[in-house]
């Protein structure tokens, strides 16, 4: 059962990652940074942290324990969000000889990441 769980939520999350991408890039045709993945994490973080902070009020660490947390935590946002294509995007623009532009790229993902998961988190706590 964990298993199709985890397939249903990534399978969702992976094309809801990439419909959103697209949006992004019709919008942004020609970024100075990759919007589209930048973006895509971002609303992936906050999603994530809004999830917790609502379903559990807590970052658990017996999460994987949960059926909705392998389909929504694991399932949809693991897929909906991308380390790997980050990765990629960010040593494209260090090869490309945009060094400015990749700490740009690389500070805001992180950060920012990081920072809306808080967000999302704090501002869906009950108590």
């Amino acid at each position: 059962m964990n298993l199709l769980l985890l397939t249903l939520g990534g399978a969702f999350g992976a094309v809801s990652r990439y419909m959103v991408g697209i949006v992004i890039m019709r919008a942004f045709p020609n970024p100075p940074i990759p919007v589209a993945m930048v973006s895509v994490n971002f609303l992936g973080s906050l999603g994530l942290g809004c999830f917790l902070g609502l379903y559990f009020g807590s970052i658990p660490f017996d999460a994987y324990a949960y059926p909705l947390f392998l389909l929504l935590g694991v399932g949809f946002f693991g897929a909906f969000t991308t380390f790997s294509t980050f990765s990629v995007e960010a040593v494209q623009l260090i090869r490309d000889k945009q060094p400015a532009k990749a700490l740009l790229y690389i500070s805001a993902s992180i950060l920012g990441s990081i920072a809306l998961f808080l967000l999302g988190f704090s501002l869906s706590l009950t108590d």
